[in-house]
Parts: C-alpha cells; structure tokens; sequence
C-alpha cells in the first residue's frame, strides 16, 4: 500500500501502540509530521578510514571484522561490558559496549561491520567505547551524512532516522509549494520538494546549507506574512483625531528635546492625527528622555479633550512617573491623578468618580488602571511603560475601557483648541478604541524589534540628553574583592549610595547552584555577610524576587529615601526608580547575565549630577566570557551591546521562552539569520500590501500556512 503524508505512523512496521504514544510526544502522528521533524544536527559518516589512519579528535566510520565472539562481564548490579576484537589490514581495535548485553547475540564473528565513534590510542592499543554500527554494505546509518533528531525517552536517533528515511523517499512527491513561484525565483529559493529532501539526507553540505536557506526564508516568510496582515488590519481600525504640535509642546520643557525625542514626537503626532488607531512603541536607550515623549502623548490627549492612562510596572515608579508628569505637565492645565493598590478608602472613591466624570486628564498607575470599577470618561492614549512587563492582554484590557466621547458633549474649554474635537466614530456609530504608545528601556536590533513587536510600528530613540555623564565600567576579577569594598565604602563616605547585584535564583534547581570558582552568594545571606563582617558601621539593605510585593517596594522605597547606604539585590532592580544619588553598580558573577541585562542593571545608577561607575566582578577563566564583558566596558551605545549580544548569545534574552506571543520558529535562528529575515519580510510586507486578505488563488497555501502558524492567536486573526 502506497504511503503518503497523511498515513499514519501505527501503520509502519515497528510502530505498535506503545511507541506511537512515544512518538506522539514528539508531535509524530502521520509521515507529514515526520517531514516537519527538522534534524538538530548532522553527523559526517561518508569517509571510512583503515584503523591505523583514523583521525584522533573526532568521530568517524571505520571498516573492520570481528575477530572473537563478543564477551560478556557483569561488573556489578547495573553495570555490563561487552568486549569485541575488531581487525582489518592495518591494526586492531578493542571495542567495549556498556549495559548493552543484545550485541553479543547480534553480533558474528567474521562478519565486516562499519562502526562509527572516535578510535582512542590508548599507549600501542587502539579503542573505541560504544560506536554505532553496521553491516558492511547495509548503508543505513554509514556511508552518508546522518540527521540527528530531537528525541524523547523509548526513541532512539536510529528509529527515528529509520522512519524519516522512508518519509522522505515515499512521500515526497507532490510536495506542495507555499512560496508564490514569484517570490521564490526572485530570491533564489529551492523548490520545496528538493530542500525537505536535503534538510534530512544531504548530498553535500552545499545541498544543505541550500535547503536549510530555502526552509528558513519559508519559515520567516510566513511568519512575517502573518505579523504584516495583523500590522495592516490594525492600521486600518478608526483612531480618534488628536491634534498637537511637538514645537507647542517643546515650548514647555524646561530643557531643549534631543533630535531623536522630536523625531519620536513626530511620529506620534502624525499616528494621532491621522484618523487610525495609533499602535506605537517607542525604544529607547536608558536615559534617552523617552518620559517627555509619553508627556507630549498627554499633553496631546488633554488638548483635545480626551484622557490618557500611563501604566507603570511597580508602584514605586508609577509614583515616580505621576511626579515627573505633574512637574512637566501641571503647568499646561493637565490634572495628573495617581491610581495604584495603595489608594484605598474615601480617597480611592473621589479620585475613581472624577476619573470618571472626566475632571482628570491623565491618571498614572500600575494594573490597578483596568481593574474592576475604574471607569474613564473618554481614553483617548494608553501608554505602557515597559513593553516586556506588560502583555498584550494587559493593554488590550485597558484598550477596552474606552469610556464615553466628551468630545461629543461640550468642547474642551481649558486649552486653545485648533479645531480638533478628538472625535472619530466606527461604522456603526461606536466608540474607536483608544491609540496606544508601548515605551521600552529595553534596547533590541532594529530588525528584532520590527518581528518582536509585529503589531507596533517602531520609533527608536538612539542618541542620549546632552549633559549626561557615561557610566565608567570596569572588569574586576576575584583577587581584587577587598579593593571593590573599598571603592563601596569610599562611594558612601562621600554620600553616595550603591547597588550590589547577584544573580537570580535559579527556578528549576531550587536553590543557589555552584559556578567554578566562586560560589553564587543568595542575596540574603550575602546582605547578612556584608553587614556584620564587610560594612557593620554601613545601612546595608537587600530585595529579590521571592519576597512580597509590599515588602519589595518597600525595600526600594527606603534605598531610593536615602535610608540605606547598600542595597544587596537580583535583576528585580533592572526596571526601576530613579535613585539620582546611587554612584555605584556592582555585579557579582557578571558572566552569568546578558550583555543587554547589564546594560540596563547599569543604566540605574548615572542618573545624577555625581560621577557614576558600573563594577563587574567574575571569577570566570573563560576568555570567551571575559571578552564579552570587555564589549560592555568598551560602550555606552545599548543597540550596540544589543548587536553583540544577539551575536554572542543569541534572541534568547530578546525573547525569553514564547514571548510577546510569538509563534515557535522550527527552522530559522533570529540571530544567525538576520539578513535572510530582513529579505523575508520585505518580500512578505511587498506581498501582503498587493493582497491584504491573502485571497489570490496563488496564494491560497500560504493562507492556509499562516493560519497554522499563528493558530494559538488565531484571534489576531479574526
């Protein structure tokens, strides 16, 4: 009976219930899903050496006999060894297998066999421990370049090979193409049939790099197709028309904006007064000024008459921010309200009823802004602080509070209108949702951020307020600790105060693992080490995420009060108040953190008129590592550690574990494969601009793709 991609595996000798279950956890149900099972990597085993010629540093196939009936020995419970004697014209090699009793049976005297492993010299001896093998001319995992899969306990690579082999040479026939023929001729892409058969069993390694690129540009393709369908759909939804002039408003700064917070400001004037709805993120680099940006968002909705919500992830620096907006904004007639978990009582009902009859303009707060009984009188702006402590969800919940229009009612009579009623009404007379502006201290490569913030356009604000004082870094190694205390006591003797940062608990080991070298310190023991041995006569402090949400912002609160001299942290401190007296950042075990996490943990300290310094201590021997710290103590330019970053270690710390809701990738690497994405987007954006809907016949398969890779947001969609 004919196979075809549809089959499934229980109809495949050796595929009985129990390792169809087994499969079944690799998401292996039909021969299609086997095609779509990609190798993780590839072993050579084409070159067969005589033993005496076998290369000593790495695995290869060697042809020999077996020379002895393989023996059996039993040295204790658990443990097994089977000894053969293999020879062929050159030499002889003693092959010993652990807790593999069956080869004795399987294995014949005289018979050739291929074994792939390394051949160790062991003194005049040559050996080898657990090779795979084959008979000589069998071909099934020798003489080839063989994949090497994912694979799940009961499945071995072997199996596993075994099915994909008989995947691919009966199923692929009629492969269908998702690529538009267009698109694949004018960026020099293989045809499908030939890069799923390549992807598994090259011919070559130039084959494989050609099909991996095909696969990898579909895989990106699709995604990019998908991201631009929603980015396009979003763009057409109706926005209330919101007029305000960056010059007008530059006009109340106390201070002169840089070029990158007027091009920012630009940007959001032209999405606000366009009529859609405004879907923006601004990036920026620590200290790039991006809190006036967001004010001209408020100064703008108050203008016209509409309310903004500026979220904040923590209580602390909702406060902070409240007092920063009341600063810039009070005097242009904008009522500024603070609204977190803390107002509580009388307090908490007058300021929701005045948020609610529209007597405040902007309202800062944490999640408490979209919780039950808050009720706005028209949002017009939601600006989230920190994209990557707020979800999609998070904002699309403070989105839905829309409120009524008062724009419909009575014009604004507190500002010198310019004509702009902030009004604009769906088809059916509703309510538009309000535009919203996502800030992000959180420095990314441009093409990154486009992908990982698919329904935002992006402003990025690169260059920093004139006046701002670098941070200076240093590498410092275990043998200078007594000298970094110093410089800590030094720091505060002058009234300065200074962050000490650990690394996080790990999650999984639950507890504190070990490092070479030098122990990771838990914060609390090590803040209790420091005060009663390091810094007695010092108000030494500590916070990490374990603790209560109370009794971290009130850790904070006293650090940011001048109440402690040190405060001993995690990465909990990466996203927080401004402490314009903090001089000193100190980071213990710095190999074990992100070039861009870093970056940010140094950006908390510089804040003020105070010359600032960023110590990264490491007991590391590791060149690799020192270098990579090096790169930080070389730089300022956050996109530029986050170029560095993304090559050294990968979108790891861009993305976190499905992040921002992205589909799961196969295939393709953000990092490696930076300049294919930039291809595959541009030809998926060209693509989706000359059929939005996808609805072309010869697009109907990538449609279909589309919505596959996207099924777990398959809402985006609809």
């Amino acid at each position: 009976m004919p196979l075809s991609r549809e089959t499934p595996l229980t109809e495949l000798p050796g595929v009985g219930p129990q390792r169809a279950k087994k499969l079944e956890k690799l998401g292996l149900r039909t021969m299609g899903d086997l095609l779509d099972h990609l190798p993780q990597r590839y072993e050579d085993r084409r070159e067969c050496h005589a033993l005496r010629d076998a290369p000593q540093d790495r695995p290869c196939c060697v042809s020999a006999m077996v020379a002895e009936t393989p023996r059996v020995s039993y040295i204790r419970r658990g443990l097994s060894l089977v000894k053969v004697k293999a020879v062929d014209g050159t030499g002889t090699v003693h092959i010993t297998f652990f807790n593999q009793d069956y080869i004795r049976e399987i294995m014949c005297r005289g018979q050739e066999y291929v074994f792939y492993g390394t051949v160790e010299r062991q003194g005049g001896l040559l050996a080898m421990t657990n090779p795979a093998f084959e008979r000589e001319g069998a071909g099934r995992f020798t003489g080839l370049i063989l994949p090497v899969y994912p694979l799940t306990a009961g499945i071995s690579n072997n199996l596993l090979a075994g099915l994909t082999r008989r995947a691919v040479d009966e199923c692929l026939d009629g492969l269908p193409e998702v690529l538009p023929a267009r698109v694949r001729k004018g960026h020099t892409l293989c045809q499908a049939q030939y890069a799923r058969k390549n992807i598994h069993y090259p011919d070559d390694f130039e084959a494989l790099a050609i099909a991996r690129r095909r696969l990898v540009f579909e895989e990106l393709f699709v995604l990019t197709c998908g991201l631009a369908q929603l980015k396009d759909r979003r763009s057409q939804g109706a926005g209330r028309v919101l007029a305000g002039e960056p010059g007008e408003f530059a006009a109340l700064l106390p201070f002169a904006p840089t070029g990158a917070q007027r091009r920012a400001m630009d940007d959001i004037a032209a999405d606000l007064k366009s009529g859609k709805a405004m879907n923006r993120l601004v990036q920026g680099d620590v200290g790039s000024g991006k809190t006036a940006v967001a004010a001209f968002g408020a100064w703008t909705a108050a203008k016209n008459g509409v309310q903004c919500a500026l979220m904040a992830p923590t209580e602390l620096l909702a406060e902070q921010h409240a007092r920063t907006m009341e600063a810039l904004l009070a005097p242009a007639g904008v009522r500024v309200a603070l609204l977190t978990g803390s107002v509580k009582g009388r307090e908490r009902k007058l300021l929701l009823d005045a948020l609610a009859a529209g007597e405040v303009d902007l309202v800062v707060g944490t999640h408490a802004l979209f919780s039950q009984g808050v009720a706005y009188c028209g949002l017009g702006l939601v600006i989230a602080d920190e994209q990557h402590r707020f979800g999609v969800a998070q904002r699309a919940a403070l989105a839905a509070k829309s409120g009524r229009d008062p724009a419909r009612e009575a014009p604004h009579e507190r500002f010198n209108e310019s004509g702009a009623t902030g009004r604009a009404e769906g088809p059916s007379g509703e309510l538009p949702p309000p535009h919203v502006l996502v800030m992000s201290a959180t420095p990314i490569p441009r093409t990154l951020a486009l992908i990982i913030y698919g329904d935002l356009d992006v402003s990025i604000m690169d260059e920093l307020p004139p006046g701002r004082t670098p941070v200076d870094t240093f590498l410092v190694g275990e043998d200078k600790r007594q000298r970094m205390y110093g410089f800590v006591r030094r720091q505060v003797e002058e009234g300065r105060q200074v962050y000490i940062v650990c690394p996080a608990v790990e999650e999984n080991s639950g507890g504190w693992e070990d490092s070479p070298g030098m122990d990771l310190k838990a914060v609390t023991a090590y803040a209790g080490e420091l005060r009663e041995r390091v810094f007695p006569d010092l108000r030494v402090g500590f916070v990490h995420g374990r603790l209560k949400p109370k009794e971290k912002e009130a850790a904070m609160a006293a650090f940011s009060g001048g109440e402690l001299d040190v405060l001993v942290s995690t990465t909990v401190i990466e996203v927080g108040v401004d402490v314009p007296n903090a001089s000193l950042m100190v980071v213990e075990n710095a190999e074990r953190f992100g070039l861009s996490q870093l970056h940010q943990l140094r950006g908390r300290v510089g804040r003020g008129r105070h010359q600032s310094y960023c110590v990264l201590m490491t007991a590391s021997r590791s060149e690799a590592a020192r270098e990579r710290l090096r790169a930080l103590c070389a730089t300022n330019d956050g996109f530029q550690i986050a170029e560095e970053d993304l090559r050294l270690r990968g979108p790891g710390d861009f993305f976190g574990k499905r992040q921002h809701g992205l589909p799961q990738l196969k295939v393709a690497d953000f990092a490696a494969d930076l300049e294919l994405l930039k291809e595959a987007r541009q030809a998926a954006e060209e693509l989706v601009a000359a059929d939005q809907s996808l609805s072309k016949p010869a697009h109907r398969l990538l449609k279909r793709r589309v919505r596959e890779l996207f099924a777990e947001n398959a809402e985006l969609f609809n």
